[in-house]
């Protein structure tokens, strides 16, 4: 009985991975070779049931069977070059290969019966194939993690038929238990043929199991390893109880059982069992190679109109391929639809259950399925939620998005009968790394839109910085009229300098108010031909000559440059106001002008003898906007704007400085 039980369940196992081997739809060699030795296998095992009781040489009969497809089998297996069985048979080696199982068909055809020629052949062969499973192995290379499945199969099984043969060489018969054991031995290997099938991709066969049979199958080897280990128990119980081991076997076997029921009824428990066989066992439903490149360049084309929420939105849709959907955020306790997809105006009912969603996400992470929460609300503990408004509801999906770890907004999305969707653990990790993606592009463009606007900001703050500036240097001309106006206002050559004077001055003014209309930070000046000695002249007459010390001018050599002289009068300027605030009023200062020697630049230099700098504050403050050693009386970007003017026409401002000694600020101005 214990032999029948074990060919049956034996030939059941082999059965149903034939069955399996004629699902694949490819064709090829390894596949069919496969089906062979599968179905010799199953032959074997099925035989017993036929031919009871079988003779000792029906049963050798059958093994060579057996044994000669799965040496056909491996010797396919030694490369991987071969298209068809006729190239496997063209080979000298595959015939010695075959030679022990076609030798043991001769006997057994020749009448030959001696049963010590049989074993020995029968040993010989569980010896070829270990042999044959090293050298597989070792040149398998790169693909022997895939191959070692099918050599723990066939070694196991090759070990247990040598130990089996060689027992009976000696013995001179096979003992029973050998034969009841074989089908239990080929059955527990049977997982072992089935994964390496799977690994190994050369062979072209790809077989489907599903995953409720996997985790059934799991939950039942699982329950089987837990009533031996229970039984183990038992039997030390009974080996050393004495007289309380009964009872004692009889309470362990209850809360065994007990507990076993409680694991078995564990959704939990269930729902990880599964997730485990999926993650570990199962090819993944996504090639997400392809779904990232595709969500990468959805969000790459943007939207038409330049919306970043219906880009977003689109990513969401595309990446479950659903139709309809809405990006959503939660504003002070609204909600504030802010992109939609082919979708209807969201009714009050779906506000009123979307909100109540909200309290969840608030508290917890989690993708809702609408439909599962219909049918399996303990599937999401801490929702509370009215049902029946929830019939009301369209959508299918309500994804949560965060920034900084809050609640920023939801995305409802639905398919229809074709695209739905139902939720497991990858789809669920899909999902999460594509918001992840698309949240982190939308908060980024937010980002930088409100860089962009403080960029804004901070370009009129500058330009007003400039203007005020501007307005001070109006304001000094303005207040020279006034101090000279008392002593020369009878002068003729006075009154006409003062018009002069304003009219600059309102040129100045009409100028500062098109910068604040136009918003624009330096406005552009016109170029003309300049000779710096003139305009230098001239500042210093109309500008600096009513402060002490009052500057000379040495000109050693210039040429004429093109230049926007206005704005080269106020760099002159505020470097020669800078120098005489720095020296005392019996101090001097200079401004020479000349030519480098390759003619290249005009050297204008202002070298006055006043309290000098330190190279520390040359090096971090000279030239920072904004910051003054003048208190409430500067603006700090005279000498910033000087270097900034000069850099931009391709010229340069150097400065030599020692406290208490005096400076030397040397311009250099392109003379082409």
């Amino acid at each position: 009985m214990l032999t029948t039980i074990g060919y049956a369940v034996c030939a059941v196992g082999y059965i149903f991975l034939l069955l399996l081997l004629f699902t694949v739809r490819k064709s090829g060699l390894a596949k069919y070779l496969l089906i062979l030795a599968t179905a010799s296998t199953c032959l074997w095992a099925i035989v017993p049931f036929w031919l009871s009781p079988m003779t000792i040489e029906q049963l050798l009969l059958f093994d060579n069977i057996k044994n000669f497809f799965w040496l056909l089998f491996i010797a396919s297996c030694l490369k991987d070059n071969f298209k068809n069985i006729g190239d496997v048979l063209c080979r000298v080696d595959t015939w010695l290969i075959l030679a022990l199982p076609i030798a043991a068909f001769v006997l057994l055809a020749a009448g030959v019966y001696d049963r010590q020629w049989e074993f020995l052949i029968q040993t010989m062969i569980a010896l070829e194939v270990l042999v044959l499973l090293e050298v597989m192995y070792r040149q398998a290379g790169d693909n022997a993690w895939a191959l070692k499945p099918l050599v723990l199969y066939l070694a196991a099984t090759s070990i247990f038929e040598f130990v089996t043969f060689a027992n009976a060489l000696m013995v001179e018969h096979i003992h029973y238990s050998y034969i009841a054991a074989r089908g239990y031995i080929y059955t527990a290997f049977i997982p072992f043929l089935i994964l390496a099938i799977r690994r190994v991709k050369t062979w072209g066969v790809e077989i489907y199991i599903s995953r409720e049979v996997v985790m059934h199958s799991t939950l039942l080897m699982v329950a089987g390893g837990y009533l031996f280990i229970m039984a183990l128990i038992g039997y030390a119980v009974q080996y050393f109880g004495g007289e309380w081991s009964t009872t004692i076997q009889i309470v362990l076997v209850a809360l065994s059982l007990a507990l076993l029921g409680t694991l078995f009824l564990s959704l939990s428990f269930r729902t990880k069992i599964k997730v485990f066989i999926t993650k570990h066992f199962f090819a993944n439903q996504f090639d997400y190679r392809n779904e990232w490149l595709k969500l990468t360049q959805c969000l790459d084309e943007g939207d038409p109109d330049g919306n970043v929420y219906a880009t977003g939105l689109r990513g969401f849709i595309q990446a479950f391929d659903y139709r309809q959907g809405n990006l959503i955020k939660l504003n002070n306790g609204r909600l504030e639809v802010l992109a939609h997809i082919d979708s209807q105006q969201i009714t009050a009912n779906e506000r009123t259950v979307l909100l109540e969603f909200c309290d969840f996400f608030q508290t917890k992470n989690w993708i809702v399925d609408i439909e599962e929460l219909r049918v399996k609300p303990f599937m999401y503990e801490g929702l509370k939620v009215n049902h029946a408004l929830l019939n009301d509801v369209s959508f299918q999906l309500v994804i949560p998005m965060y920034k900084e770890d809050a609640l920023w907004g939801l995305v409802a999305i639905k398919g229809d009968d074709n695209t739905n969707k139902k939720l497991n653990w990858e789809l669920r990790d899909y999902l999460t790394v594509v918001n992840a993606q698309i949240s982190n592009f939308i908060f980024h463009h937010l980002a930088a839109q409100e860089l962009a606007e403080n960029a804004q900001f901070s370009a009129f703050t500058r330009m007003s910085a400039f203007v005020v500036h501007d307005l001070k240097n109006v304001l000094a001309q303005i207040d020279l009229i006034l101090c000279n106006a008392e002593q020369h206002k009878d002068n003729p050559e006075f009154i006409e300098d003062t018009f002069e004077t304003l009219h600059h001055t309102k040129a100045r003014m009409d100028k500062m108010l098109r910068q604040l209309t136009e918003k624009n930070t330096v406005p552009k000046g016109a170029e003309s031909l300049v000779v710096l000695s003139h305009c230098i002249e001239q500042v210093i007459e109309q500008r600096c000559g009513s402060y002490l010390p009052k500057p000379s001018l040495q000109i050693i050599d210039e040429l004429p440059v093109v230049l926007d002289q206005d704005k080269l009068s106020n760099v002159m300027y505020h470097l020669i106001s800078n120098a005489q605030q720095a020296t005392s009023d019996q101090g001097e200062v200079k401004v020479s002008v000349d030519k480098s020697l390759d003619e290249q630049f005009i050297i204008v230099k202002i070298i006055d003898n006043g309290s000098g700098m330190s190279d520390e504050f040359i090096r971090t403050r000279l030239f920072k906007p904004f910051d003054t050693t003048k208190g409430n009386a500067g603006m700090g970007i005279g000498a910033f704007d000087a270097k900034a003017y000069l850099e931009k026409i391709g010229g340069q401002l150097l400065v030599n400085s020692e406290e208490q000694v005096g400076s030397i600020f040397t311009l250099r101005i392109p003379a082409h």
